[in-house]
């Protein structure tokens, strides 16, 4: 009788073992709130359990020139478990309410693309951005899928062509792609053919790569000059932009104030300290009583 209990109580042991092993292997994303999604509904992807992919549904492709923004052309299928934060933890994400129903700009007719650092806006609203891609850190994919807001990526075709579909999986999560040249020169004071070159040919690279050809634009350091602007607008490129906060190495600059500002475009890069920076540069939109937004829905296509 004795061992009969033993071994009753060892099978009951053994059996709440392999029930709370799977469950634990969701806590990396688990939320009792579900955070809003930077995609439109019909794409919009459910709160991620660590071990879950996105919808396995997909959005059609879309037209080069009539882009779904915030929704991809193909959802990309991440690995089965992102793993557990590495660096950060959940509560590092500030909880963000849903953004608003954008109010699209009015951009300047002309011969050239518009150059801005902050969008009029009269809504509570800022828009994150990074550049280059040349750091695919795994820490980000699973930081896009904690944060689930809407991020503007100003890609370099040279600095990601070694891993074009690490940035396909962002895309899963609220990233749009955008274009920021070839290889990163300085174009202010270079020629026409060459600044041709490096905007339209990295956004012609860029659409191939991804499915929907790009319709903003960044220079790189921020360097322009009117044939920057003028061959932009050739290319297609509806705007260009800089920038009115950086972060780096965890650290939020201001160019004016002390805090984020309605309508601001901040400025992060894929570096070494991207998981300080992608952080440092929410809390800073949350303390400001703002809320993220993608940059694409307030410029008219």
């Amino acid at each position: 009788m004795i061992k009969l209990s033993r071994r009753r109580a060892l099978l009951g042991a053994l059996c709440g073992a392999l029930v709370l092993v799977p469950a634990a292997g969701g806590w990396a994303y688990s939320r009792s709130e579900p955070r809003p999604s930077a995609a439109p509904p019909a794409a919009s992807a459910a709160a991620l359990p660590a071990a879950a992919s996105p919808a396995a549904a997909s959005p059609a492709p879309s037209s080069p020139s009539t882009p779904e923004i915030g929704v991809t052309s193909a959802m990309p299928a991440p690995a089965p478990s992102l793993g557990a934060p590495v660096g950060w933890k959940l509560s590092d994400i500030p909880a963000f309410p849903p953004a608003p129903a954008p109010e699209p700009i009015t951009l300047p007719p002309g011969d050239k693309s518009p150059f801005l650092s902050r969008i009029p806006v009269t809504q509570p609203v800022a828009f994150l951005t990074i550049d280059d891609g040349y750091l695919k850190s795994p820490e980000a994919v699973k930081l896009f899928a904690a944060a689930r807001i809407p991020v503007t990526l100003f890609l370099t075709t040279d600095a990601i062509q070694d891993n074009v579909p690490f940035f396909d999986q962002l895309r899963g999560y609220g990233a749009v792609i955008e274009a920021h040249t070839i290889s990163h020169p300085e174009l202010s004071g270079r020629s026409p053919d060459f600044q041709k070159h490096q905007i339209c040919d990295g956004a012609d690279r860029l659409g191939q790569w991804y499915g929907r050809r790009p319709v903003l634009f960044r220079p790189p350091f921020g360097d322009k000059d009117s044939t920057t602007l003028r061959v932009a607008h050739e290319c297609g490129l509806k705007a260009a932009f800089l920038w009115k906060e950086t972060v780096d190495k965890g650290k939020v600059r201001y160019q004016e104030g002390k805090k984020v500002q309605p309508g601001d475009i901040i400025l992060m890069h894929f570096r070494p300290a991207f998981v300080k920076d992608f952080i440092a540069a929410l809390q800073a939109i949350h303390r400001a009583g703002l809320t993220p937004a993608l940059l694409e829905n307030y410029v008219p296509a």
